[in-house]
């Protein structure tokens, strides 16, 4: 990222005797240090990103696992209740 930077320079100077006078002036700097946060920035962005989709994916497992148990359990009350109704068959048909 470019930035710009305001800079003092000191130039010498004939008008004082204190050696010289202070003028500004602007410079175009691109800084190692401003290229290494927007570095830092990306990768965290990137870790964030990542950590979503790991997020995700867990969720999407755990609501997988959701169904597939009350599968099991709905076949388990099925058989439950086919077996209730067959032991009522049979005792219908040893009273009569």
């Amino acid at each position: 990222m470019n930035t710009w930077v305001l800079t003092t320079v000191r130039a010498p100077s004939l008008r004082t005797t204190s050696g010289g006078f202070s003028t500004r002036k602007q410079t175009h700097v691109t800084t190692q240090s401003t290229q290494e946060r927007n570095r830092s920035t990306v990768m965290n962005l990137m870790y964030e990103e990542l950590a979503r989709a790991q997020m995700s994916e867990r969720l999407g497992e755990a609501q997988s696992r959701r169904r597939g148990r009350q599968v099991v359990v709905a076949r388990r009350l099925s058989r439950k209740a086919e077996r209730a109704a067959m032991q009522a068959r049979l005792l219908a048909a040893r009273a009569l």
